[in-house]
């Protein structure tokens, strides 16, 4: 309901879909780089043989400081939307699979599903508005399979990362 009647209008919320995208992107991209780095650094050495590194993205831990509507009991919201145990597909982060090395050692572009040459994840927009977006799978996930509204996360500036080793002996 929320969707439908933001999207009426969606060329308001527009500079917001591309701001969100933009700094989710480069969150995607610094996690992915420095998980990595990490990688790197403990592939070769004995202590780590059999390691694995997921890493995840989510949204920021705060309620969003740009969203319109503020007041006391936004942060309460914002935590119970923000919980993967009444959303499990969050249990991932933002994206469609968390990265995993070096089992899905994949290139950015197709961590962020921009790689098979649509590079558009804008389902559910206006196709024409946002036809030149490069919208990311992140987008998308959060947007149609998560289903969240899309003015409870496009005032997101900030996000969290998570990166864990796990060591199978």
């Amino acid at each position: 309901m929320i969707n439908e009647r933001v999207l009426a209008n969606q060329e308001e919320i527009l500079p917001d879909i591309i701001a969100f995208n933009d700094a989710m992107t480069d969150a995607l991209w610094e996690l992915y780089d420095r998980a990595h780095r990490i990688w790197n650094s403990i592939k070769d050495n004995e202590d780590f043989k059999g390691a694995e590194i997921e890493a995840k993205c989510y949204l920021s831990y705060d309620y969003p400081k740009l969203h319109p509507v503020q007041g006391d009991d936004r942060q309460d919201l914002w935590n119970a939307i923000c919980d993967a145990g009444w959303n499990k597909l969050y249990d991932d982060g933002v994206s469609l699979t968390s990265l995993s090395l070096p089992r899905n050692d994949e290139s950015f572009e197709s961590f962020i599903g921009m790689d098979d040459g649509y590079n558009n994840w804008n389902e559910g927009l206006d196709r024409e508005l946002t036809k030149d977006l490069h919208l990311t799978s992140a987008f998308h996930n959060l947007y149609e399979h998560m289903e969240f509204a899309i003015t409870d996360f496009v005032y997101v500036r900030e996000f969290e990362t998570e990166i864990n080793i796990e060591i199978h002996k």
